[in-house]
């Protein structure tokens, strides 16, 4: 049988807590975003006297007043306006014994202050969210409830949905664009989905509550206004249920672009050949051959795993694609992040792919293991060959078997006891080092030239690790690329040394 999407799911409430102990989730607190506006006057009416659904489990329920909280954000973008606002938003939360938090931020002076990048709308969004998640940890931290526990209350509605998805169709978009606004991101919840402004607008009459009115919603430079007032009408006319109707295709769109988004998670970690801090790669050639439906998404989450910041478009991801189907070239991407591809693989970096620094040097204990980096680790062990095993078919089968990430060489030519053990020198490539890679018959090379040969990026080779016998010691091992000769298994070799790049 499918599985059910978790809004339509119940949770079952326990009652095997010892005497007196509630659920943390259900005394966690829960933050309600206020303007002042009809919406989320209303939710804050609603959520101090009725049932709402806070997707905790419970369902349709009321919340316990204790855990309420109010937060209200002055952008000081409407002068006296924005003043008259916050002193609304406090006065109300009074009148229902609900604590009030207000944060002011000159929202102007902080798009400017970022270089002018997007706009004061974005920027008193972010802002918002920011204050919330802060105003929900601080609680939590005060009360002793897990993070996860909160909840963050906005009061978005079925128009704004409606809205939202216009306006990203109008921008161009995916599936995830045109499933518009969630019911519920991390601990963010947004119980009013299902009602209309409208019908906000009449409780709140019922009430005998006033609410304040933001003139720049009516303006309609700004495209939700522009949607709300020419847009909105135009459809209702044709379709007077519209609202309604896109809030249930929202829904589906919704269910299917989580489906797909945890298949291609799974796809870029199948792909994903290295990872560091502002760089990725992944095989290009296995991404070409993807279904491009989950191609789109491994890249989108690709790049916002190297610059989350990044403010992707349809035509940056369809320009890494291009390079990705051809085999070779790169493209510039928002917030300067580098694409390109090189020797079969897609490099996407943060900052135009500076070069990176070499790799500071560390010791290896001999048996043990070392982090690299937060992704890779060196691991050294010792091991003995059997009297009926032949060490040399033993070490090209492991070779083999590990495609170059692990080899086995002679413990006594690297300088490491068999009894008793060692340590052994890495660091990342000196400059005009040599040394006789394995196969070569005992020919010398530059470093550099193998690296070169390997197909490693320029930009990647400063931090490949290079195992030496010590500091000033021979090279016995190019991590992941190849050995030195003078380290190789013998027919004579009865204790090996294995290292691995993992």
């Amino acid at each position: 049988m499918p599985s059910v999407s978790r809004r339509y799911a119940s949770k079952e409430v326990r009652f095997d807590r010892p005497s007196g102990q509630v659920d943390p989730e259900y005394r966690a607190p829960v933050v309600i975003m206020v303007s002042g506006g009809a919406d989320s006057t209303a939710l804050l009416v609603l959520a101090a006297t009725s049932a709402l659904d806070i997707d905790d489990g419970r369902g349709l329920a009321r919340i316990a007043r204790e855990r309420l909280h109010v937060l209200h954000v002055n952008h000081q973008l409407r002068g006296l306006d924005a003043e008259e606002d916050e002193e609304f938003v406090r006065d109300l939360s009074d009148r229902y014994g609900i604590p009030c938090t207000i944060r002011r931020v000159d929202v102007r002076a902080l798009t400017k202050a970022q270089g002018g990048e997007g706009n004061a709308e974005n920027t008193g969004r972010e802002v918002r969210y920011a204050a919330a998640a802060e105003l929900a940890n601080e609680l939590s931290r005060q009360i002793g409830t897990p993070r996860s526990a909160a909840r963050i209350l906005t009061a978005h509605t079925a128009n704004d949905r409606a809205e939202t998805f216009f306006m990203n169709a109008i921008r161009g978009t995916g599936p995830a664009g045109l499933s518009s606004i969630p019911r519920r991101r991390n601990r963010i919840v947004r119980p009013l989905l299902d009602k209309t402004h409208r019908e906000l607008c009449e409780f709140l009459r019922m009430k005998g509550i006033v609410w304040r009115e933001d003139a720049t919603n009516d303006d309609t430079r700004y495209l939700r206004a522009f949607v709300r007032h020419e847009v909105m009408p135009v459809v209702e006319r044709r379709n007077p249920r519209v609202t309604a109707s896109l809030s249930k295709t929202c829904d589906i769109l919704s269910d299917e672009d989580a489906y797909l988004h945890a298949q291609a998670s799974r796809a870029l970690r199948d792909l994903t050949r290295r990872k560091g801090e502002g760089l990725l790669s992944l095989d290009a050639a296995r991404l070409a051959a993807s279904d491009v439906v989950i191609a789109r998404r491994v890249v989108r989450q690709a790049l916002l795993w190297v610059c989350p910041s990044a403010r992707l478009e349809a035509r940056h991801i369809e320009a890494v694609l291009r390079l990705v189907a051809a085999g070779h070239g790169s493209v510039s991407l928002p917030m300067a992040v580098d694409a390109r591809v090189v020797y079969g693989m897609l490099f996407l970096r943060a900052g135009e792919g500076s070069p990176q620094e070499v790799l500071e040097g560390f010791w290896l204990d001999v048996p043990g293991s070392v982090e690299v980096d937060d992704v890779r680790r060196l691991r050294a062990r010792l091991v003995t060959v059997a009297a009926f095993e032949d060490p040399e078919l033993l070490a090209r089968a492991h070779g083999g078997e590990w495609e170059g990430r692990s080899v086995l060489l002679d413990a006594l030519a690297c300088g490491v006891d068999p009894t008793t053990g060692g340590r052994l020198w890495v660091e990342g490539p000196r400059e005009a080092e040599v040394l006789c890679p394995l196969g070569m018959h005992g020919q010398s090379k530059l470093l550099s030239d193998l690296l070169h040969d390997a197909k490693i990026p320029a930009a990647d080779r400063p931090q490949v690790p290079v195992v030496h016998g010590g500091p000033r010691g021979a090279v016995l091992w190019v991590a992941g690329v190849r050995a030195d000769e003078r380290a190789r298994v013998t027919a004579t070799s009865r204790c090996l040394l294995e290292l691995t790049l993992l």
